[in-house]
Formats: C-alpha cells, structure tokens, sequence
C-alpha cells in the first residue's frame, strides 16, 4: 500500500508568529460610523434644548437675573397652573384607559366579521390627520347653532320628532289685553261669554315666519251660542292701529286656541283657519277666558353649548377618542393575532362562555400589550397641546388648559415669559420621566 509522504511541520526557531493585535476601538468605528450622525442631531435637537430650558428656568423672564427657584414657586401659586395640573390628572386618569378599553373591544369584534379591514381602515385614518386639524373639524362639528354644527343638528332632528317648534316661536303679544299665562301661554286677559268676539293679535315676527297659506287677516263678527275670534300678525306696512284688523295683515293658520272656564281649565281647543279666523260652538253660559297654546310659541331646538365652560374638557376628550381609539385597536389586534389559538379552543372545549375566555384568558395574555398602550396613551395625553388651541374658543380656554398649553399660552402668545415657561417646561419634562423609564424597561425585557 503506498501513501504520499506525511511529515509534521515544525516551527520555525524562535516559536509561533504572535497575531497583529487590533485596538479595542476599531469594532467600535463601524456601529459609531452609523450612529453619529442621529447622535448629532438628538444632542442638537433634544438634550441641548432640554438642559438649556433647565438653565433657563432658574433666571427671570428677562434672563437677566438668576432667580434660583423662584419661577418654580410662582407656578405652584398659580390659579391657572393648578386648574392646568387638574385637568392634566384628569386626562391621565379618564383617557388611557378608555382608548384601551374601546380599543381590545373594537379588536376581539373585529375579528368576527368578514368586512374587518375596511372597518380597521376606517378607525384608524383619523390618526393620519394631525390633531391640529382633528381639532378644527370638531370645532365646527360642535358649533352650538343647529344649522352649523353636525351633531347638535342630528339632536335636532331628533328632538322635533318628538317635540316639534311652534309656528310661531318669536310672536309676542300686540297689546296689553294679552297676557302671558302658564306653560308659555298667551290669555286674552277679559272674560267672554257666548256671543263674545275675541281678538288676539301678535307681532314680533318676519314675513318669512308667517305660514305661506297665510290670507288676510277677517274682523271676526259675533255668532249667538258661540265665542269667535281671530289671530292675526298685527302689523301693517306704513303704520296702522294696534288691536284693530286693517287691509294688509294677515291672519295666522294653524295656532292652537283654547277655551278655559272660571276654574282655569281647557274645556275646548279649536285651530285657526288660514285667515286666522277660530270659533267655539255650542259654548254654555257662563264665563270664559280664550288662550293661544303654549305649543304655538314652543321655541326651536337652540343646541347645546358644547364648547362652554362646563362641557368643553368631555368635548375635547370625545375628539381624542375618536383619533386615538384606532392605534389602540390596530396594536391590541397585533397581541391578539399572535395569541396561541389551542388555549382559547380548550378554554371552549371547557365550557367556557365567550365572556367568561375573555376576561379570565384573552385580557391576561393580552396584559403586556395593553400595558404598552396605556403607557404610550399616557404619555400622549400628558404632552396634548394643539387639540386644546383649535377646539377651545377663548372664554373656554382657561377651563380646558392642560400643562402644555400654559407652557406654550405664558411663553408663546404674547406674555413673552420665558423663565416661567421654562418652569412650566421642566416640570412637564420631570412628569415624563417614569414613564420613559417604565417603557425603556419594558422593551429591554423583552429583547
């Protein structure tokens, strides 16, 4: 059997060649090649301004004088800070969770209906809008006039349904036998028995709020048994004389005439005819008083004051909802996604309701998730600015300030009090702190 000639190679005198040895920073170069330049600009853009607002916060508005902790002390006793630092707590403790619970609901139904992307797409695009501009459409949405804003109008509708305006919600009486009586009624203050003519003349309206089958107004003429009368818009182009029917007025259709005794109650109802002309027939002897309805003057649905003191901060809140509810959705139907699907089926298998898999299996293994997102809500909520400027008007402002508003309102718009602003700054940046903290944690556990 032959074989190539094998023979160890020995070294050479003086030993094995030492490898040429690398500085320790050289690996560095390449990752540090990469990140020096996001290094730049964070120290340029976020940490320089940061420490820089520290420093400023210390000296006066001026920054001519070092105050120590002066600012610090004036915001504390502000009025406006205080109310700024309740509505902030209030926001932390009412928003988060809300965005998260809409959020896990809209994702667990949304994966039990076949058209779910187009319903996914529609929740989540008013987070492409900016919350300047979702301000701006919500400000309009709550105009308080009906025939302006979109959802005092939708109340409208709905509430004339039910209750509809007078036809003659403006009219006011033309003269002082007219008085007003209980429930926005107007009495004709003499009593009249059979036989009686009553004239009830109104004024106060436009021509536009007369009905359009509106004749001339009839002087009303005196019938036995019966008590007749005539409403009529006593006014008349050029002057004329007050409780007298002239050529030229017209009378009022459709108002609601009632027939009160002694003792005050209706005993009869009759409707004006389009000269405005109503008769009660067969009336008893006796006294009477004749009343135009209070529904005749029933006002119009006038809207509610949204954007008030009282209602403005649920107001902002619902238009907050409304662009944040779809990231809460789109992030918590990732968690759900990823869930192991056995342990659901066993939890069926079980006998579990679909109730009782989602709160004892679905919510615990979606814990982390729902964690990020109320962390990230948080945050969002502590730093909101520009939705409270756009959706806010000015006598409503200081009702709805939040810390970052009167941190933009004290240095920005005018006041020109930056040391005060600096505090302000500061101190939001401090409530940040945990937060980060908690979330820079969170993500390092999980790598």
């Amino acid at each position: 059997m032959t074989s190539s000639a094998v023979r160890n190679e020995f070294p050479r005198e003086g030993g094995t060649p030492a490898a040429p040895k690398v500085p320790r920073w050289r690996p560095l170069v390449t990752p540090a090649s990469f990140m020096a330049p996001a290094l730049i600009l964070l120290a340029i853009w976020v940490v320089y301004p940061a420490i820089a607002t520290m420093i400023r916060s210390l000296y006066n508005d001026a920054g001519s004088k070092f105050v120590w902790l002066d600012n610090y002390d004036r915001m504390f006793s502000d009025a406006l800070i205080r109310t700024a630092i309740k509505n902030n707590f209030l926001w932390v403790l009412a928003i988060p969770l809300t965005v998260t619970a809409f959020g896990l609901i809209f994702a667990v139904l949304t994966e039990r209906i076949s058209w779910a992307p187009a319903f996914k797409v529609v929740l989540f695009l008013p987070l492409a809008i900016s919350l300047f501009a979702v301000g701006v459409i919500w400000r309009v949405m709550y105009q308080q006039d009906p025939s302006r804003g979109v959802i005092n109008a939708t109340i409208g509708a709905v509430r004339d349904a039910f209750k509809p305006a007078g036809v003659l919600s403006r009219a006011q009486p033309s003269s002082d036998a007219l008085v007003a009586g209980s429930g926005g009624s107007i009495v004709f203050d003499r009593p009249v028995g059979p036989g009686g003519v009553v004239r009830l003349g109104l004024t106060g309206m436009s021509s536009t709020e007369v009905p359009e089958s509106a004749k001339q107004a009839v002087d009303p003429q005196s019938q036995s048994g019966a008590i007749t009368g005539v409403v009529w818009r006593d006014f008349k182009p050029g002057g004329g004389v007050p409780g007298k029917v002239e050529q030229g007025e017209v009378g009022l259709p459709g108002v609601t005439v009632e027939l009160h005794d002694s003792s005050g109650k209706a005993v009869d109802r009759a409707k004006s005819a389009d000269d405005g002309s109503f008769t009660f027939t067969d009336v008893g002897s006796g006294s009477y008083k004749v009343a135009i309805g209070g529904d005749t003057f029933a006002k119009p649905y006038s809207g509610v004051n949204w954007l008030g003191p009282k209602l403005i901060l649920p107001a902002i809140w619902i238009a907050f909802l409304w662009t944040s509810v779809g990231f809460a959705m789109v992030v918590i139907g990732a968690g759900l996604a990823s869930m192991p699907r056995d342990v659901l089926e066993a939890a069926r298998t079980d006998g579990g309701t679909e109730f009782q898999i989602f709160r004892r299996v679905t919510v615990p293994l979606l814990a982390p998730v729902l964690t990020v997102v109320i962390v990230t809500q948080i945050i969002g909520v502590l730093k909101v600015f520009d939705i409270i400027y756009s959706i806010a008007p000015g006598p409503s402002q200081n009702d709805a300030t939040v810390i970052g508003f009167e941190m933009w309102r004290r240095s920005f718009s005018g006041q020109n009090r930056f040391g005060f602003g600096s505090a302000i700054s500061t101190f939001l940046l401090l409530l940040f702190v945990p937060f980060i903290v908690y979330r820079i944690w969170s993500m390092r556990k999980k790598a």
